[in-house]
């Protein structure tokens, strides 16, 4: 397989797991109109899922640079 590809895959990946999680949050504190124990916890959950997220567009950076020096 390319590294390309999945340089690509990794940077979108990462980058709609970021989008979800922001999505996520915003949609919680709209429905609740207020930030309690259960939101705190949800938002906790949604910033690992956002590292991540952050991992996978850094993976796919690296793969990209990569590619471009070999």
């Amino acid at each position: 397989m390319n590294l390309n590809i999945i340089s690509a895959t990794f940077t979108t990946l990462g980058e709609i797991t970021i989008a979800y999680t922001v999505i996520s949050v915003h949609h919680r504190v709209m429905k609740e109109h207020k930030i309690d124990n259960n939101v705190f916890k949800e938002m906790h959950r949604e910033q690992k899922i956002a590292l991540i997220g952050i991992t996978l567009i850094v993976i796919g950076y690296v793969l990209n640079v990569i590619t471009e020096y070999i």
